[in-house]
């Protein structure tokens, strides 16, 4: 897996690098600050960005959403000082794919990485089971859809229900078709839905997109 490091203090940057490359990763570049971040990611493609929230100008969250937009299948983790449930709410809202504290263990760290690769999210027990109780006490009172899904997989959902293929949805988003499968997929398990049309009658029951 190659891995971009972004954190403002290069002592602790040093140390990540020296932890991932122990453990085998292959660490293909660092950044300073949100703006680096973002330029780096774009520039060298990352499996995996590792990055601090609180950084000098674009912070880590600005930094995740640009990262994110510009390739939604780059994963971003989180790292942080912070143990706020805003924070955390806020980061996974966002698109990030971990929340880690810096005080971790670096057994703790690595198995959270690991567990990434594997397909789940890079948090540990106790922050999942923050995270479920928010998710769950947030829907209990909004019960609201909208609020689960972002903007683009909204537009996506709308395209679909138009009737459009993959290849148009693409073409009209300015977006790849791995992008838009990619997009269809978090939709899909987002509404609890088997298929896309299972997808579009959830939509349109709930509000979510008008009927066509």
């Amino acid at each position: 897996m190659n891995v971009l490091v972004a954190d403002d203090h290069a002592l602790f940057r040093d140390g990540i690098i020296s932890l991932l490359t122990a453990a085998d990763y292959r660490v293909i570049g660092q950044a300073g600050d949100g703006n680096e971040a973002v330029k780096a990611a774009a520039e060298l493609k990352p499996d995996l960005v590792l990055m601090d929230i609180d950084m000098p100008g674009l912070n880590g969250l600005e930094a995740l959403k640009k990262i994110k937009e510009h390739n939604p299948l780059t994963r971003v983790v989180m790292l942080t000082v912070s143990d706020d449930d805003e924070n955390v709410v806020r980061a996974i809202k966002m698109g990030a794919d971990g929340y880690l504290l810096k005080d971790l263990s670096s057994k703790d760290f690595l198995e959270c990485i690991q567990g990434l690769e594997q397909g789940n999210l890079a948090v540990t027990r106790k922050t999942a089971s923050r995270l479920i109780s928010r998710f769950q006490n947030l829907l209990k009172q909004c019960g609201d859809e909208k609020e689960i899904l972002t903007s683009r997989e909204v537009e996506v959902l709308e395209l679909v229900g138009a009737g459009s293929s993959t290849g148009e949805i693409a073409h009209r988003l300015y977006i790849s078709e791995n992008t838009v499968k990619y997009h269809v997929r978090n939709i899909l398990q987002k509404l609890g839905a088997s298929n896309r049309a299972e997808a579009i009658s959830h939509a349109v029951q709930k509000g979510l997109i008008e009927a066509r």
